[in-house]
């Protein structure tokens, strides 16, 4: 039991320091590596598998709604960025420029891409000459690069992995019809999926997408309460459609300029679901996203062995057979206890021990990751059981998530109320106001949250400005956020 112990404490405890803790989980769960160029990782297999579950499901919502993949240039000519003012002043910041390529001076610098709106209008301006032509409907896997001062693994580095959604439409209605079931595609993946549950609303001007006319978001809480914008809806009017004079011929025969939206999601999912979930163990993954969705691990002396492991194989092949990602675990120079521990560690949703009493009684053992149930089924119901096993397990946590963040959520209306929750505890804030992007920057000033979006459906409408004491226009939900 020494070994096992000494495995488990090698994880600082969340309540300890949660950023080392966060640390120590994903270096320790084999997830990434750092790459020799700063803020940059390297995904290994288990982190880039539970991103590819992420794609597999994404993807076929998208195409469910009539959206095709393509792929466009990571190089972005830097008159592009001039076309469209707000847009090259948000990102100007964080873009790397290639000046130079084969030993020569370029004739014009290439940002490396840190969106794709401008190259994706360049294109769509060729592409679209008539009404017959929309609407475009394309999204795109890549990896984009914006050089961040402060990075986390997965949360916020240099270069990540995401999807962009980039469409055109005849008209304002038909864009925003798209904006909002981008938005709503989005909650109902994180939560259904990633077990997550978010708030959805609007962002305030200050925080909306450089060049949109509005931005739509998902927010999430994770478990030291800070917040984590898990993904974003945009309408762009026709601000990019004009910059890049993408045109067509109406019904009418009339040019019209084109509306268009954004969209996107990013390996920053994966960072989000491992502080939504985890705890002193260590990781604990949704079974919808997990590598290994079961673990199976044979026990009992030497002179059963190779019984007991016969008949682990024949089980793995029914669960393998029912889509089930299942592993073994035979090694015989660790004792069973290490086994648990790392595969608890590993965020494994689901562990199968079977003894050679089990066989005897045709029966096995299932253990959740998330309660810690045992529970002592038939081996003829084995998939049966594993399946609701693996349902049960999502359900727990999303119960979970949402019960944590309902503790960690305040109702405050005077700016004193808010420090002193920023200060003494850990979460959301709900309160009133005015509109005025003075009353925003007040707040960010002495407390050190930011409005993170004007919910669809608050738990209250708050009557006054927290900041000013003015009537307030809108109830915000405030947070210190990655």
């Amino acid at each position: 039991m020494a070994k096992d112990k000494q495995f488990v404490t090698e994880i600082t405890p969340q309540g300890e320091d949660f950023s080392r803790w966060y640390i120590d989980v994903i270096k320790k769960a084999d997830l990434m590596d750092y790459s020799p160029v700063r803020g940059c990782i390297v995904f290994k297999p288990d982190g880039f598998e539970i991103w590819e579950h992420i794609q597999e499901e994404m993807n076929r919502r998208f195409k469910e709604t009539g959206h095709r993949n393509a792929y466009f240039p990571m190089f972005i000519p830097e008159s592009f960025f001039q076309k469209e003012k707000d847009h090259i002043e948000g990102f100007n910041p964080e873009l790397p420029w290639v000046t130079e390529a084969g030993g020569d001076q370029l004739e014009e610098r290439l940002a490396i891409r840190p969106t794709s709106e401008t190259m994706i209008g360049h294109m769509y301006s060729k592409w679209i000459q008539s009404y017959r032509d929309l609407p475009v409907l394309i999204n795109q896997w890549a990896n984009v690069v914006r050089w961040e001062k402060r990075t986390l693994p997965f949360i916020r580095t240099s270069e990540f992995l995401w999807q962009e959604g980039h469409t055109a439409h005849e008209n304002e209605t038909e864009a925003r019809e798209e904006t909002m079931q981008m938005l709503e595609i989005y909650r109902d993946f994180v939560e259904g999926y990633l077990a997550i549950p978010v708030i959805t609303g609007q962002k305030t001007p200050s925080e909306r997408f450089a060049g949109a006319v509005d931005t739509y978001s998902i927010e999430a809480m994770m478990k030291d309460g800070r917040a984590v914008q898990a993904g974003t809806s945009h309408y762009l009017g026709t601000k990019f459609a004009v910059a890049f004079e993408i045109q067509y011929l109406s019904r009418d025969n009339v040019l019209e300029y084109v509306h268009t939206t954004s969209w996107g999601t990013s390996t920053r999912l994966i960072g989000s679901m491992i502080m939504v979930h985890g705890d002193d163990r260590g990781l604990a993954l949704p079974p919808k996203v997990a590598p290994t969705q079961v673990i199976m691990i044979p026990i009992g002396p030497p002179k059963t062995r190779d019984a007991v492991i016969g008949r682990t194989d024949e089980l793995f092949k029914e669960l393998k057979s029912a889509g089930i990602r299942v592993r073994v675990d035979d090694r015989a120079d660790v004792t069973p206890g290490w086994k648990f521990n790392e595969y608890e560690m590993r965020g494994v949703p689901v562990r199968l021990e079977l003894g050679p009493r089990d066989m005897e009684n045709g029966v096995c053992v299932l253990v959740s990751r998330i309660s810690g149930e045992k529970k002592v089924i038939q081996q003829e119901n084995l998939v049966e059981e594993v399946q609701a096993m693996l349902e049960q397990v999502h359900n727990e946590m999303f119960e979970r998530a949402l019960k944590f963040r309902e503790d960690h959520f305040y109702s405050v209306d005077t700016l004193d109320e808010m420090k002193a929750s920023m200060e003494e505890k850990r979460g959301f804030a709900l309160a009133g106001w005015c509109g005025s992007e003075e009353c925003e920057s007040k707040v960010k000033e002495e407390t050190g949250a930011t409005s993170r979006n004007i919910p669809f459906n608050p738990a209250e409408n708050k009557q006054v400005c927290i900041c000013c004491g003015k009537p307030a226009k809108h109830t915000v939900v405030f947070a210190k956020a990655y």
